[in-house]
């Protein structure tokens, strides 16, 4: 499989998940802006590509992570304060003017790594739970290739998440089941690898037993895969990650 891989731009999303007493744990969604190349219109984590300023950043606080994750999970943290004004793996809790604040730097074109700089604060990388890591192959023609890494990491309590109105236009918190739900209802999209990612999450409902779910499964990169199934064309995904659905047929498939 390896050599139908086409080369990917390296990204990162985390799934940003909220317990509730008595019912799942919600996890943040953003629609994208339909003017977007990628996904546009579609129901998403946050995330995004990982940049140069990322990886300058993850070769002074990696530690022990290869530069590589440890870039991602840079990403993966810049991005949604980005995108939803959450900042998530702090180590220190924020007031909402700072959070506004950096925020508005990153919108500006500021480096995280400044940001942490200027304010004096830092992040801890180990808040991020590698959950997943996908990858199209050449043969699925995707029209930008992005290898992403997926994370998991609990909600920062007393923070509120809100649109950017540039790269979303709406979120909202909704367990994985309520999401697929609404886009079963025709009310949101999702293209075939967040449809997968909610059907697993689907399957928990607090953050302690995802993450065991999580540890208890090495993260393999997944790269789907085309075959026949019952005289039919599937998109089809390894059966030994955790994924309770593993093919679907190309007639309903949404790609990016």
């Amino acid at each position: 499989m390896t050599d139908m891989l086409s080369e990917g731009r390296a990204a990162a999303t985390v799934v940003i998940l909220r317990d509730r007493p008595d019912a799942a744990a919600e996890i943040l969604m953003m629609e994208r802006a339909s003017s977007m190349a990628f996904a546009a219109g579609a129901l998403v984590f946050p995330g995004g590509a990982v940049d140069a300023g990322d990886h300058a950043l993850a070769a002074k606080i990696a530690g022990g992570l290869p530069l590589d994750e440890a870039a991602a999970r840079i990403a993966a943290i810049r991005e949604t304060l980005e995108e939803s004004g959450l900042a998530i793996a702090f180590t220190s809790p924020l007031a909402a003017d700072r959070i506004a604040a950096m925020r508005q730097a990153l919108g500006a074109g500021a480096g995280l790594g400044d940001i942490l700089s200027d304010h004096g604060l830092e992040i801890a990388l180990d808040r991020l739970l590698p959950f997943a890591r996908w990858h199209p192959a050449r043969l699925e023609q995707a029209q930008r290739v992005f290898d992403t890494r997926f994370y998991i990491a609990e909600a920062p309590e007393g923070q509120a998440a809100s649109v950017d109105a540039t790269e979303n236009v709406q979120l909202f918190w909704s367990s994985a089941a309520e999401t697929l739900a609404r886009c079963d209802r025709g009310e949101g999209q999702i293209i075939f690898p967040t449809r997968r990612n909610l059907e697993r999450l689907a399957q928990f409902g607090r953050f302690d037993d995802l993450a065991a779910h999580a540890l208890s499964i090495p993260v393999e990169k997944v790269t789907p895969w085309f075959e026949e199934r019952n005289g039919e064309p599937h998109l089809c995904i390894p059966d030994h990650l955790g994924y309770p659905v593993t093919s679907e047929p190309m007639g309903t498939v949404r790609r990016a």
